[in-house]
């Protein structure tokens, strides 16, 4: 099928066709004709499916008739970070490159308030907010949602692990009760399922994939490393070096001052890496976000904040240099690589018996195995209770116990022979046995006596 077949507008389909594509992905043929058909829709699909513009063009088409008013924007789309917000904002920019008059307006942290109210005394036809700064204009009374059409929730699992679930409930309270709404997400957990049957109006399902399902081209391994900090940096850099076919790759980690400590050390190392997290300024974000996309630098050093939705094309290497807490997050976080039919590989380094269980928890999740690499650049393998030096091996040098052969305890007759027994200290010698004196050592020299 064609996107001529789904009933976008000309102007849409003239974008579409700028742009290169020619047939649609899977949630994108199931859920623009009900988009259009004015239904509730909830879409469930992995990341990399092609989800934005499954809303972006039809909106664009549902908006070609109508007029924007000051302060009341006609549709709403929420976002849990500023990154995703920017790229929805790109994708109306790319596909309604024909729509002269569309307004889209930009309301996210780290901007100006004054500005963004200037967007919105002009009119708005597409507003694109975080839920945090949205509520922020709605009480200073800057913003009024009583005009919305059209509520888009994306990236819903992702508003819950950050907790903008309660924002969201008051969010929908404030739009009319007529909107049309669209609910993307790519897992259906309890709370989630509550919130869809709470604000959605009988909506169609469109599922193109199970829920938490990893992409197909996308190669998984493991790799062992040690708990130490400085092991798992060692254990990365020569994972990185002796990766076949690696053009750029995200490194994730679970803490932002683990990301800004891997950070240091990758430039210490010479690596061509930049940083994303958090505690970032929006401006410093961007412009990582830009390096990376632009081929500026090779590795992305990034929190939880890029595993969701961001659209960077051509990701070779996913690594996760701390084993995800949820396993949910692992999905999104190797998602990022394998888009769009290409292929990728994944590695997630597992140090010590907390990362196992959080291993095995993302096996069940996924319903698959993750196997481990039989060789990290020279590292011999080893089983996971092993990966960790004892403290009385040697690092580097000779030969360390656990390449010997291993001896097997000599039997016991008696509990009280198995048990360790404290040696008792060597005892002190007397003060009769010469230098071990207390005295003074110009005390024990021999002294002449004249006659």
């Amino acid at each position: 099928m064609s996107f001529s077949h789904l009933g976008l507008s000309e102007k849409v389909l003239a974008a579409v066709a700028a742009t290169g594509y020619k047939t649609p992905t899977p949630i994108q043929e199931q859920a623009i004709p009900h988009v259009l058909a004015r239904r509730d829709v909830l879409g469930i699909a992995q990341t990399g499916t092609g989800k934005t513009a499954a809303f972006v063009l039809p909106m664009l088409t549902m908006l070609e008739t109508g007029r924007a008013r000051a302060r009341m924007p006609r549709t709403l789309i929420l976002e849990p970070t500023r990154e995703l917000a920017a790229q929805v904002e790109e994708s109306f920019i790319k596909y309604g490159v024909n729509h002269n008059k569309l307004n889209v307006a930009l309301i996210i942290g780290g901007v100006s308030f004054d500005d963004q109210d200037a967007k919105l005394m002009r009119g708005v036809d597409v507003l694109i907010a975080t839920p945090g700064r949205l509520l922020d204009h709605n009480e200073r009374g800057r913003l009024l949602l009583s005009g919305v059409e059209l509520l888009v929730i994306d990236e819903a699992d992702r508003m819950l692990d950050m907790g903008f679930i309660p924002d969201i409930e008051r969010i929908c309270k404030l739009v009319p009760f007529t909107r049309q709404t669209l609910f993307f997400t790519a897992t259906m957990p309890p709370e989630i399922r509550r919130i869809t049957e709470q604000f959605l109006s009988n909506p169609v399902r469109v599922e193109v994939s199970r829920p938490a399902t990893t992409v197909a081209t996308t190669a998984q391994f493991l790799a062992r490393s040690g708990r130490d900090g400085a092991e798992k940096r060692d254990t990365l850099r020569r994972l990185i070096r002796s990766a076949e076919g690696l053009k750029n790759a995200i490194i994730f980690c679970n803490r932002k001052r683990d990301v800004a400590t891997l950070h240091r050390s990758l430039l210490r190392h010479g690596f061509s890496v930049q940083a994303l997290h958090g505690d970032m300024d929006q401006s410093a974000r961007t412009a990582a976000l830009e390096q990376f996309r632009k081929n500026e630098v090779t590795l992305l050093v990034a929190s939880d904040v890029a595993a969701r939705g961001l659209d960077i094309s051509d990701v070779s290497h996913i690594y996760n240099f701390d084993v995800p807490i949820h396993p949910d997050d692992y999905v999104h976080r190797i998602g990022r690589t394998g888009r769009a039919g290409r292929t990728g590989t994944a590695i997630t380094i597992v140090a010590g018996s907390n990362d196992a269980k959080a291993v095995a928890a993302i096996e069940k999740l996924i319903g698959q195995p993750i196997p481990f690499m039989d060789n990290v650049a020279g590292t011999p393998a080893m089983p996971p209770q092993q990966a960790t030096r004892h403290p009385q091996q040697p690092h580097r040098g000779g030969r360390s116990e656990h390449h010997r052969r291993p001896q097997r305890p000599a039997p016991v007759a008696r509990i009280e022979d198995a048990r360790s027994r404290r040696v008792p200290p060597p005892a002190p010698k007397r003060a009769e046995d010469g230098d071990a004196s207390h005295l003074p050592a110009f005390l024990l020299r021999p002294v002449t006596v004249k006659a």
